[in-house]
């Protein structure tokens, strides 16, 4: 048997005129600024959209599956923590059921995502995390999910240096990132205001993260030190998918968000994936995130 390798398999199309550039994977190759891609969009809707309602067991991740199939989002994000016995992964027959529901109703699966923090000066209560995310690894491969969002972490870490927190954040993050390749899945870091609070935070990080299986869940309401549409051109090459709310911070205030001045960004960085919508906040997200959606698609589809 002849072993495949991309070199055989280019071979046989030396011969042939190319349509295109071709690039290899990594996880900036939308952001070369010779790619002939252009960006390509999908909405996808956060669970944490509908968090009290989901906390208070008035609804469940199918009611959610149901309302993504009423607005026709392309895809839903259902957060971890609401499926049945989390942290502990789900039964597999809930599994199967959900995904096999989305399927049916022409939803696609875009990500999920787990609480945990790497930046606990606690070594055993790192490894546990290493092992919840492990473990949902796996639960994103059975739904089909192509990105596990996690934390860097918000722990206070007193008595330590940030270098320090650094250093065994970066470990742990590629420790999972080998994980991830393991399982096919992305790991999505989430800048949360937590440890990571700028973009130069993010860019310090990613910088130290070589995996080509580790890239940004790109939170844009979490900028809060900066203008967050600067802070956003500063780390979008490492976004492999997004958080879009609703409102951002300026100068300490919350304001609606610029909608217009967001997708010029993204479109011109040549992003193509998934955006989910997540809101936040009091009132009722049956009422809020049609109204988002409303907005982002004004703006989306000029």
């Amino acid at each position: 048997m002849r072993t495949f390798t991309r070199r055989n398999f280019l071979r046989p199309l030396a011969g042939i005129p190319l349509l295109g550039t071709f690039y290899p994977f990594n996880k900036d190759v939308r952001q070369n600024s010779e790619s002939s891609l252009k960006y390509k969009l999908r909405l996808s809707l956060n669970a944490y959209s509908f968090h009290r309602p989901l906390t208070d067991k008035k609804i469940d991740l199918f009611d959610v599956l149901d309302f993504c199939v009423k607005y026709q989002f392309d895809a839903i994000d259902p957060t971890g923590y609401y499926f049945p016995g989390y942290p502990s992964a789900p039964d597999s027959s809930y599994i199967r059921e959900f995904k096999r529901k989305a399927f049916l109703e022409g939803i696609e699966i875009s990500g999920t995502g787990i609480r945990n923090d790497f930046a606990n000066p606690d070594v055993g209560s790192r490894e546990n995390d290493i092992l919840l995310i492990e473990t949902w690894l796996g639960v994103a491969a059975q739904l089909g999910a192509p990105v596990l969002r996690i934390f860097p972490g918000h722990h206070p870490h007193d008595g330590y240096s940030r270098e320090e927190v650094m250093g065994w954040m970066v470990k742990d993050i590629m420790k999972c990132g080998t994980l991830a390749e393991q399982h096919g899945v992305l790991l999505a870091v989430q800048n949360h205001n937590g440890f990571l609070k700028t973009a130069d935070d993010v860019n310090q990080l990613m910088s130290r993260i070589p995996s080509p299986w580790v890239g940004q869940n790109l939170d844009i309401g979490s900028y809060r030190q900066h203008v967050p549409y600067d802070e956003i051109q500063k780390n979008i090459h490492h976004a492999i998918t997004w958080q879009i709310k609703e409102n951002v911070w300026i100068e300490g205030d919350e304001i609606p968000t610029d909608f217009n001045r967001l997708f010029r960004l993204i479109k011109s960085a040549g992003y193509r994936g998934y955006l989910p919508l997540e809101t936040l906040g009091s009132g009722d997200p049956f009422e809020k995130v049609p109204k988002l959606l409303e907005q982002v698609k004004s703006v989306w589809e000029q």
